[in-house]
């Protein structure tokens, strides 16, 4: 991480827990849809913050990643989390600003004696692009 911030002030847009109900997993309880399966998901737009201020700097608009997430209720059945991740991750590139992104997807209902099961994903613009 030290490489990708380089010593620079960034600011960090925060979207936490935003719960959609979405059908995905492997196992056959989670294939149903009629029962989708509850995610919370969580993301970090991270921007180099050119202005001495952060009450000054452009603003970056996580609209566009909310939107993307509350989308995923309506595209069918995913297997993997790392596959919900991976469509997320486009949307938080739309902003040219943005040079990294963290996301969290959580199964809060997954099993009794955990808070949630689930991946934590850190991506790079440069890394994204070189994959695309």
């Amino acid at each position: 991480m030290k490489d990708l911030f380089s010593g620079e002030d960034h600011i960090v847009v925060a979207l936490d827990d935003v719960c959609v109900n979405v059908s995905c997993g492997l196992h056959p309880w989670e294939r149903h849809p009629e029962r989708p399966t509850r995610l919370m998901i969580s993301v970090r737009l991270y921007a180099p913050l050119a202005t001495p201020r952060a009450a000054d700097a452009p603003i970056i608009d996580y609209d566009t990643v909310r939107k993307r997430i509350r989308a995923l209720e309506s595209e069918g059945h995913i297997d993997l989390v790392e596959s919900v991740a991976d469509r997320i991750v486009e949307s938080c590139f739309t902003d040219e600003r943005v040079i990294a992104c963290a996301l969290s997807i959580r199964k809060p209902d997954i099993y009794n004696e955990t808070r949630g099961a689930g991946i934590d994903l850190f991506r790079t613009r440069a890394r994204w692009s070189a994959g695309q």
